[in-house]
């Protein structure tokens, strides 16, 4: 490849985008000789192979600092490299618009890979004007499922191309096998786990008013693992609703495999995604499912319900009348969850991560 790639992703934090941006980056690695890496992430530099230039700032404190400032920094930087060398293509993985602009600026090739579905940002009017002319400028769009690709279409006129996240299913078993604490205590209840990031994007408070709703219905145990600033006031609901005895909470952790395994249940109950790969590993790992009906990705990941259960966004009634009847019905779930294990090819690792060269190569 006679071009430079730039991969573009300010804020690494720790989540399912960055998941992919580790696969993606090692792999194309492999079969594109010049890779740089822009973020102000510079405590991940390890997660990258060695070949991967990483470009950042030379202080660790520049990461303490707000997502969007790292936003600006980065810009700054990648300005930097495209007075350098025009020969370059960049995909931006975050703050696509500003990565937009920029590269439009300088006649500079430019891919983008839309992170969550179009209802987590197409209420605000004037986001919508914004995201319709900036996303057609880009010389692709890049999404991770066929509902978000449709959603696009319809709401933006944006011509997206679908690859699903890569699924690597080696990985994630070898990554079980650490050792890690024990999270569930009573091995006869109901083991309920939720992972994710304490915003309003994942709602976890619908999941903790379904959670209190059968506490005296059904015995189990749950636990949330993530962190974010809606921390304290998901502690001061369970204290309030007398939920301690039934909810902990577990702050994030770099490997929650192992606490996956463990689990029994994993319930999501996000308003709006892109496609969850938290679904990906539970099922990977034979953990049935109850998710909501956001946009995009669980139905999808779900068979539409044959794979799994689904409630609709912010309805704790619908989840809770779920829970049990998953607990009432284990025999019945149990072939749904086989029979949406038998379709986690889709996601194979491999035949995805050959869609991302593809991607880039038609660029060059």
């Amino acid at each position: 490849m006679k071009k430079k790639l730039i991969i573009f992703m300010p804020s690494i934090e720790g989540g399912g985008v960055e998941k992919n941006l580790f696969l993606v980056s090692n792999f194309l690695i492999k079969k594109i000789n010049n890779i740089s890496v822009i973020t102000i992430s510079k405590k991940y530099k390890k997660k990258f192979d060695n070949n991967i230039e990483f470009i950042t700032l030379s202080s660790n404190i520049w990461d303490k600092l707000s997502r969007r400032f790292k936003y600006f920094l980065s810009i700054f930087l990648l300005i930097k490299e495209i007075l350098k060398s025009r020969n370059i293509i960049v995909f931006a993985f975050q703050a696509n618009i500003y990565c937009i602009i920029i590269c439009k600026l300088f006649s500079i090739k430019v891919i983008v890979r839309s992170n969550s579905a179009p209802a987590g940002w197409s209420k605000n009017i004037l986001k919508r004007l914004v995201f319709k002319f900036f996303l057609n400028l880009a010389d692709k769009v890049m999404v991770n499922s066929i509902q978000f690709k449709g959603d696009l279409k319809k709401e933006f006129n944006v011509n997206a191309i679908c690859i699903y996240n890569p699924l690597n299913h080696d990985e994630i078993m070898k990554r079980t096998k650490k050792k890690s604490k024990k999270i569930f205590t009573n091995k006869k209840q109901l083991k309920i786990l939720n992972i994710g990031r304490f915003t309003e994007q994942k709602d976890q408070m619908t999941l903790l008013k379904s959670l209190n709703q059968i506490k005296e219905t059904i015995k189990f145990e749950a636990v949330i693992i993530g962190r974010g600033k809606l921390h304290k006031e998901l502690l001061r609901y369970i204290l309030n609703n007398n939920l301690s005895r039934f909810v902990k909470i577990i702050n994030f952790v770099e490997n929650p495999f192992p606490l996956l395994k463990q689990a029994e249940l994993f319930i999501l109950s996000s308003k709006y995604e892109g496609l969850p790969n938290v679904l990906l590993e539970a099922l990977t790992l034979k953990k049935f499912i109850i998710s909501s009906k956001c946009p995009t990705g669980p139905q999808e990941i779900l068979l539409n319900g044959k794979g799994g259960l689904l409630f609709n966004v912010g309805n704790h009634n619908q989840l809770a009348n779920k829970i049990i009847y998953y607990e009432k019905n284990k025999k019945k779930c149990l072939n749904m969850l086989k029979h949406a294990i038998k379709k986690l090819n889709r996601f194979d690792y491999q035949i995805n991560l050959k869609k991302y060269q593809n991607l880039v190569n038609s660029l060059i």
